[in-house]
């Protein structure tokens, strides 16, 4: 994996001239969350998993939260307004995203879906998230973000 190849994240956050960091790793064991802070060497309560759901409704809502952190559903429900809410099965990620299990970026998926990122991201100047790719980081501030995707805060993890 070359560090000059671009994820489709990178290229829409290149094109809107957007700042931003990106992080590489060749470790092929870092397979989680935790995992990936650790070759990152950063704090797991930085590094945010990108989680795609469904609602009762049958629509879609995409949450990043802490990789050492589990997402509420009952949390989460109530902040997209569904009766419940349910982790979207691996098999059907990449047909709605256009990424894959372990790649999947806030940035450029195949539709803007409502999105959520958990109220601790405030605590950092920046934050981590998948490139869009296995391997790949991008690091960069809530107001960047802001400005590529809408999203909302909100306490999404278990107590």
């Amino acid at each position: 994996m070359a560090k000059d190849t671009k994820t489709n994240a990178m290229r829409k956050l290149d094109s809107m001239k957007i700042s931003y960091k990106e992080h590489y790793y060749t470790d092929t064991d870092a397979v989680n969350g935790m995992d990936i802070a650790r070759v990152l060497n950063e704090d797991p309560a930085r590094v945010f998993k990108t989680l795609v759901t469904e609602g009762r409704s049958g629509a879609h809502y995409v949450f990043l939260i802490p990789v050492d952190r589990e997402l509420d559903l009952k949390k989460a429900a109530a902040i997209a307004g569904e009766k419940s809410i349910a982790m979207l099965r691996s098999k059907e990620l990449l047909p709605l995203t256009g990424y894959i299990h372990g790649g999947c970026s806030p940035i450029g998926m195949k539709k803007l879906f409502p999105t959520v990122i958990h109220v601790s991201a405030l605590d950092f100047d920046t934050i981590y998230f998948s490139g869009g790719r296995i391997g790949f980081q991008i690091e960069m501030t809530l107001t960047d973000l802001k400005s590529v995707i809408p999203f909302s805060l909100g306490d999404l993890v278990t107590d």
